[in-house]
């Protein structure tokens, strides 16, 4: 049954966390008035809620309540062994969350010092005694991160609860990171948005796991903290002869029975992808052994007849980005990812780019690779895991004519 959906604006900067604090001063009577109703439906009426993040807009509920987390999966279509992120407002949250005699790991107090709050989930032990099996999936391990969006962070202290919350999207589409994009896709679904603005980062956090034997920092999801930013920070705050090493999932290692039964999400399912389908482009990456790299020309003129419609997103310095496009009836919308050398502005587009070609009729959509450090590499998760195929090409000197 069809919902009536409110969206309620809220002034980010309205909302302020002074020093040590637990509770936000709140300057702004709309966004007060906006969040208390918004606490109210999740803490009175065990309903979701969507809210801004610095990553992507949230589906939050109280993760606490096993019936008000079930109506995340329920609302997203989300599949109940694909486990979600805890989100809390203070350390005292946190600790109210931990197993009583947890001591933090010196890794995880260095990463929080830095990234916290933002775009930085940590593994940590799951007490079963407070948290439902169905946030963890029945994992050993809970998710937890605490978000530095003022909207995010003052719901969470608002309600006084942590909340659970994955991405505020169907299961498997791309995440939203703008209110509207939450309205067409859950409208009728869910009660209340929040409408904080766009959010700054544009891909979900990293995620990390210090908890294994081999003393390891392992990124299981690259996110809005680049591996590169973990690395500097270790190396900053960890004495000489301890620093561990960080290993990326799928890059500098594969664990199978971790994909089998995740420990956080994004790792098991196909996501990311819009109605239509999606193509990889490797435009300077080399094809696998014994494979020649198609031509462009002919590659992209073979695309379609007259009147098909192929949305691009390129970047605006490489030879796709700047090419003319073959001129034999085919419709091209072409969308930025930025410059090649800036790729947290990739990551702050990609998933707008995936919307609003979608929203624009296209028939199918190409991505153009970038390079996969600093935010690229989260990027390119995404992307490989949006894209239906991948196809290597080659230009010419000339380019296209």
């Amino acid at each position: 049954m069809a919902i009536s959906t409110r969206v309620l604006q809220c002034d980010p900067s309205s909302i302020s966390f002074p020093p040590s604090a637990s509770t936000p001063t709140i300057s702004s009577p709309d966004t007060l008035r906006a969040l208390q109703a918004a606490s109210d439906h999740l803490v009175h009426n065990l309903q979701p809620v969507a809210f801004p993040t610095e990553t992507v807009y949230g589906l939050g509920a109280l993760a606490l309540n096993a019936s008000a987390a079930a109506r995340i999966f329920s609302t997203k279509g989300r599949p109940a062994d694909n486990p979600l992120i805890v989100h809390v407002s203070s350390f005292s949250m946190l600790q109210s969350l931990l197993p009583k005699a947890y001591v933090l790991p010196p890794a995880y107090t260095a990463l929080m010092k830095h990234f916290w709050p933002g775009a930085l989930t940590l593994l940590f032990p799951s007490d079963g005694d407070k948290i439902p099996s169905l946030i963890t999936a029945g994992q050993p391990t809970v998710a937890i991160r605490m978000p530095s969006h003022p909207v995010a962070r003052a719901l969470i202290a608002v309600t006084n609860a942590p909340l659970a919350a994955p991405s505020a999207n169907s299961s498997g589409k791309p995440s939203p990171t703008r209110a509207e994009h939450v309205l067409r896709d859950l409208d009728g679904k869910v009660g209340i948005i929040l409408d904080g603005g766009a959010c700054g980062v544009g891909v979900e956090s990293t995620v990390v796991d210090g908890l294994n034997s081999g003393g390891e920092v392992r990124v299981l999801r690259p996110g809005g903290v680049t591996v590169e930013d973990i690395e500097r920070v270790l190396g900053i705050e960890m004495p000489a002869g301890s620093i561990p090493k960080v290993l990326v999932h799928r890059r500098d290692y594969r664990d199978e029975a971790l994909e089998a039964a995740p420990t956080t999400p994004g790792m098991k399912y196909r996501h990311y992808s819009p109605a239509v389908p999606v193509h990889l482009l490797y435009t300077t990456s080399q094809p696998p052994d014994g494979e020649l790299p198609l031509d462009a020309h002919a590659f992209l003129a073979s695309l379609g007849s007259s009147g098909t419609k192929v949305g691009v997103l390129s970047l605006e310095d490489s030879a796709l980005g700047t090419c003319t496009l073959p001129e034999n009836g085919i419709e091209w919308t072409r969308y930025s990812l930025g410059p090649a050398a800036e790729p947290a502005v990739a990551a702050h587009v990609l998933f707008d780019g995936l919307l609003t070609l979608e929203r624009q009729g296209v028939d199918m959509i190409l991505i153009e690779e970038i390079r996969e450090e600093r935010e690229g590499l989260a990027v390119m998760n995404r992307v490989k895991k949006a894209a239906g195929d991948c196809r290597w090409i080659k230009f010419n000197q000339a380019g296209l004519s």
